[in-house]
């Protein structure tokens, strides 16, 4: 195979125009061309008042390929490298038990996927519920029901990434194809191909529910077994190492090896591992809010139109650096979305993104958050962040009377609450409630978001407008700790394998789905398949 990079089309090309531009970059004609295969699909909106483009990078098969390459000559034509991702094979050490993963969002469902097709039979522990049951659980919260504290947006089969945009891009560097490999997976269990080259690829949370049902139901054919609605409460820890589990303050499991995939918002299984001598350490996040604005004046800002049916929903990526030294930054941005209620404890109240796959929502949304470091907590203890964010998140519920509050852009700035919307049209998931989010946001982040949104708009035209919706608290950017791990991935308490989001290793679907392949990778490397 030849691939070539920086092929540039118009965004409403046809398949048959890709291939002749393929045969005329290598001095062809169509018929010569027996495959072109896509390997990377990009935009350039650089010259908005012009054309839009996609730039490609594709893979051509041909006849005698050396004798093609030999005679173009081109820095953008080479021969492709194939490289494939590689699973360990079992180590010799032996185990005793089946290996056992707490949590089932993206570190945990890969984890157990690849363990599960490696003959370990897995045994997985989530607190939530099925995802089908999930859903309706969610919705009927959204709609003024009862929280579940075990069964949210952020806990269940899924993560808290099934309610999200289903973003899947990463900036971790991905030698051995990780990144790759999960790809590949997605696709293997229902999502749309294009996810393997697009350079945003997203899933949406309509879509990425049903993969995880699929996922699962893979996993138990192969001999993995999951207990839903399991809580793991407490961790038997003797002579430093980790002997047993017990779930829903019960049931004990003896275990030689447990991965703990608990996701960023597992607090009370924070709390009991630091009980238990664990080591866990704080760490920096971000907090921040949501601000809405219309989908299409954020297409025109980025594409110079306000519907280009190719290219569907832009999204953006914004950062400032702060003149108090502070940085305010875009996250999970959320094209054609809704901000949601992302509520996870009774009292306590955080916000969150999300897009379903046809990104066909009114409004883009996105968090702007700030960094907090530890010198930002008043506690000393490993967990001060989390003590930070509930503060945060109990002045929300307070300042929303239990919803979602939510304030123009003009009368954040002005310190006064909001009594109506303007042109902007809310979108949201869950109850929402006018209010003034400068009553528990504080002063020293909400002039930084400032700052941040008055120099946005300078990069995207309308980013600063007055009716621009805020909500809050988004608070669950990552997580707020790190339970250290060594160079075979494990806690010093032996026996625990510290993995994912929750551990802090992590920031997204794709990287936590990486940290759940290279923990199954360290696992399945040292020890030996149960017998």
């Amino acid at each position: 195979m030849i691939r070539i990079s920086q092929l540039k089309l118009s965004v409403n090309h046809s398949e048959e125009d890709l291939k002749k531009k393929a045969a005329k970059t290598l001095k062809l004609q169509p018929a010569d061309i027996r495959r072109v295969t896509v390997v990377k699909q990009s935009v350039d909106a650089r010259k908005k008042s012009s054309e839009v483009l996609f730039i490609y990078t594709v893979d051509v098969e041909v006849a005698k390929e050396d004798k093609v390459l030999h005679r173009v000559n081109s820095p953008n034509i080479a021969k492709a490298e194939k490289k494939e991702y590689q699973f360990p094979e079992p180590g010799t050490e032996r185990l005793e038990h089946r290996p056992v993963i707490i949590g089932s969002g993206p570190a945990g469902l890969f984890c157990a996927l690849m363990l599960a097709r490696a003959g370990f039979g897995p045994i997985v522990f989530e607190r939530g519920e099925r995802v089908e049951e999930r859903k309706r659980s969610v919705l009927q919260f959204w709609q003024g029901g009862e929280l579940k504290s075990n069964s949210n947006v952020q806990f269940g089969e899924g993560g808290a990434g099934t309610f999200s945009d289903g973003k899947l891009n990463t900036l971790v560097k991905d030698p051995l194809m990780r990144n790759r490999k999960v790809l590949e997976v997605f696709v293997e269990f229902g999502a749309d191909p294009s996810i393997l080259y697009k350079n945003k690829p997203h899933i949406g949370t309509d879509v990425l529910s049903v993969i995880v049902k699929n996922m699962r139901e893979e996993i138990i054919r192969l001999g993995g077994t999951f207990y839903f609605q399991s809580c793991v409460t407490d961790f038997r820890i003797k002579d430093g190492a980790l002997k047993a589990i017990t779930v829903n303050g019960s049931e004990e499991f003896e275990t030689d090896v447990t991965v703990l995939a608990v996701g960023h918002s597992a607090r009370d299984t924070f709390e009991r591992l630091l009980e238990r001598s664990v080591p866990i350490e704080k760490k920096a996040f971000a907090v921040g809010l949501r601000i809405q604005h219309p989908q299409r004046d954020i297409n025109a800002a980025q594409y110079g139109a306000a519907e280009i049916e190719a290219l569907g929903a832009a999204d953006y990526k914004v950062t400032h650096q702060c003149a108090n030294g502070r940085g305010v930054y875009s996250f999970c941005m959320c094209p054609g979305g809704y901000v949601v209620d992302a509520s996870s404890e009774p009292g306590r109240l955080a916000v969150n993104g999300m897009s379903y796959h046809a990104r066909d929502g009114v409004n883009a949304n996105s968090a702007l958050i700030v960094t907090v470091t530890p010198q930002d907590f008043p506690e000393d203890s490993p967990l001060a962040g989390i003590a930070y964010q509930r503060r945060l998140e109990e002045a929300a519920y307070q300042c929303g009377g239990g919803k979602i509050p939510v304030q123009l852009y003009r009368d954040f700035k002005k310190k006064r609450a909001t009594t109506a919307f303007g042109d902007v049209a809310p979108a949201f998931e869950g109850r929402y409630a006018m209010a003034n989010l400068r009553d528990f946001f504080p002063d020293t982040l909400s002039e930084s978001l400032i700052e941040g949104v008055e120099a946005f708009n300078g990069r995207i035209a309308g980013f600063s407008r007055g009716d621009a919706i805020l909500a809050g608290v988004e608070s669950r950017t990552s997580s707020p700790v790190r339970i250290p791990r060594d160079e075979r991935f494990e806690s010093s308490i032996k026996g625990i394998y510290p993995c994912g989001e929750g551990a802090g290793y992590a920031g997204g679907i794709t990287s936590a789905a990486m940290d759940g392949i290279k923990t199954a990778e360290a696992v399945a490397a040292r020890f030996s398949v149960p017998t």
